[in-house]
């Protein structure tokens, strides 16, 4: 194929369990604002000016949590931070407001790039990356 028939991401959704804290940790925690909201699904939806991500509520309690290694679905989702400052205020800010870290910020592979890994409050693995560059 010579060219792409997508351009890029216009959104990804997430189902969460825990709506109101997970769009907390979107606009409280990294910033976001808050686009809209769909109170009869109930969806909340966030955007950080490049991306939205779209955040629905369960119907109904969660069987079980996601296992990335035993589930077929999300993995983790990932987003870009400017500069290594930038990442490691996120990490600060996180671990300040309880939210579980699964590590701080590393070398991704030999670097120079770092990310680090936490799962918002609903769960779902959320990983933030700084190019290096």
């Amino acid at each position: 194929m010579d060219k792409s028939t997508t351009k890029g991401c216009h959104h990804i959704g997430l189902t969460v369990a825990k709506l109101e804290e997970s769009a907390d940790f979107f606009t409280s925690l990294l910033g976001w604002n808050e686009v809209r909201r769909d109170d009869e699904y109930p969806a909340v939806f966030v955007s950080d000016g490049s991306i939205m991500v779209t955040l629905w509520a369960t119907k109904e309690e969660p069987s079980s949590q996601f296992n990335k290694n035993k589930n077929v679905g999300l993995h983790h989702v990932a987003f870009n931070v400017e500069n290594e400052d930038d990442l490691n205020s996120i990490f600060r800010k996180l671990e300040n407001n309880g939210i579980k870290i699964e590590f701080s910020p590393e070398l991704l592979r030999q670097g120079p790039a770092k990310h680090m890994m936490c799962y918002e409050p609903s769960g779902i693995r959320v990983e933030f990356i700084w190019p290096g560059n």
